[in-house]
């Protein structure tokens, strides 16, 4: 029941991911109107770097694809962690009321890096 669940949860995620990064480069979903204006200068700083925002872009993207499969689950979840921390500190700092969602996605990718330790276990020897 377990690896059904974390299956699911899984797709979801990786498919959440894959859509935040498509977003970024064909923007089909307008910021929403009420968003602060520390999120605003969040924002305006990422799209002042240039190569920033095409990175995570890529990176959403690959690793949402890589967390939906069993054999690279790993490496996904991996891949994804920093930008993960990253929403944890702009929903700490800029938007709080992106908290339980970015808390959510946060145990989630613990979760699938927790259940992995095996294949991650070289990296930490």
């Amino acid at each position: 029941m377990k690896k059904k669940i974390l299956i699911v949860l899984s797709i979801l995620f990786g498919l959440m991911f894959i859509n935040a990064g498509l977003n970024k480069f064909f923007n089909y979903m307008p910021p929403p109107d009420d968003m602060p204006d520390a999120a605003m200068k969040i924002m305006g700083t990422f799209m002042e770097i240039g190569w920033l925002f095409p990175l995570v872009a890529v990176i959403e993207i690959v690793a949402g694809i890589l967390v939906m499969t069993n054999r690279f689950r790993a490496l996904g979840a991996l891949m994804i962690f920093p930008v993960m921390v990253g929403i944890v500190l702009n929903g700490f700092f800029g938007v709080p009321s992106t908290m339980p969602i970015a808390l959510i996605l946060f145990a989630i990718n613990l979760w699938m890096l927790y259940e992995n330790r095996e294949k991650l276990a070289p990296l930490f020897q």
